[in-house]
């Protein structure tokens, strides 16, 4: 194998390890993303299309380079015994051609896969990290719908508990004025008995002093007529 060919083969083995790192699980597309957009490849990706088109174009000639070859080895004619040495000589130069093929031909499959995994593995971070934001977003929205919620119930529950003092107020000062109108009316009573009391004392005393009075004059009488009884006798 020559130089040339020997550049390509480690290059074609160099795209199968690399294959092999994107579509193994290593590494989470955040960190192949991150790697892509680090410094040093960030000045590649500058003129990366020049460096796609440029290896693309040495692969080409060397894939058309073997298709020539392997045309022109394909076509011998076998001989005689006598140019069997000939003839090993042509198979092995077909062999090469044919190897040097498939090593261009998969180089060039594997550039063009590796560039859709490089794009693929973006476009995944790009979404998923989308797709996280959207469902913080909506764990934001949410949270404050429910925070809303619950200053609603507890706006409701003020006014209930509100609306149930006032109604116990409202009770309360009913109480109250029943109580205030009882309590008017039980002293009404009460100064109707104390002026009912005080009639009945002043009755009580009149009554008293006419009794005594009379209890004076019915003595006077006795008396008055004791001593007429003395006198006749």
């Amino acid at each position: 194998m020559s130089l040339v060919w020997t550049l390509i083969a480690t290059f074609l083995y160099a795209e199968i390890v690399v294959v092999l790192l994107l579509v193994l699980p290593i590494a989470s597309p955040y960190k192949w993303n991150r790697f892509f957009k680090s410094k040093f490849l960030a000045m590649l990706a500058q003129q990366a299309h020049i460096y796609f088109f440029l290896i693309m174009g040495i692969l080409v000639l060397f894939l058309l380079e073997a298709i020539r070859e392997m045309r022109k080895y394909s076509t011998h004619d076998g001989g005689s015994e006598v140019h069997l040495n000939v003839e090993m000589q042509h198979s092995m130069r077909l062999f090469r051609a044919q190897r040097n093929f498939y090593i261009s031909g998969f180089s060039i499959f594997l550039v063009l896969v590796i560039r859709r995994l490089v794009t693929l593995i973006s476009t995944q971070a790009n979404l998923l990290a989308q797709s996280e934001a959207s469902i913080k977003q909506a764990q934001s929205a949410s949270a404050a719908a429910r925070t809303l919620m619950e200053k609603k119930k507890t706006e409701k529950a003020d006014e209930a508990v509100e609306d149930s003092t006032l109604k116990e107020l409202n009770e309360l000062r009913q109480r109250v004025q029943e109580l205030s109108s009882a309590l008017n009316s039980e002293k009404k009573d009460k100064e109707a008995l104390k002026s009912q009391a005080e009639s009945l004392n002043k009755e009580y005393d009149r009554m008293s002093e006419e009794f005594s009075k009379l209890q004076k004059r019915i003595t006077i009488s006795d008396s008055t007529v004791g001593k007429g009884g003395v006198k006749d006798d």
